[in-house]
C-alpha cells in the first residue's frame, strides 16, 4: 500500500505549510518581544539621563547653599 508521488507531495505541501505557518507566527511573537525590548531599554535610557541631570542640577544647589551659609 504505497502512496502514488502525487499524494506523497500533496502530504509534503501541507506540512511544508503548517510549517511556515507556524513560522510566521513564532516570528510575529520575537518581533513583538524585541519591539518591546526596545522601548524598554529607550524608557531607560532616557530615564538614566533624567537622573544625571538632576544630579548636576542638586549638586550646584548644594554649592549655592554652602557659599550662602558662609
Amino acid at each position: 500500500m504505497s502512496e502514488s508521488p502525487k499524494n506523497s507531495i500533496n502530504i509534503l505541501i501541507q506540512k511544508a505549510e503548517i510549517l511556515l505557518k507556524r513560522f510566521n507566527e513564532q516570528k510575529g511573537i520575537i518581533n513583538a518581544y524585541i519591539q518591546k525590548e526596545r522601548e524598554w531599554k529607550k524608557h531607560k535610557l532616557f530615564q538614566a539621563n533624567e537622573i544625571k541631570k538632576l544630579e548636576k542640577i542638586n549638586s550646584k544647589l548644594i554649592k549655592v547653599l554652602k557659599s550662602h551659609e558662609q
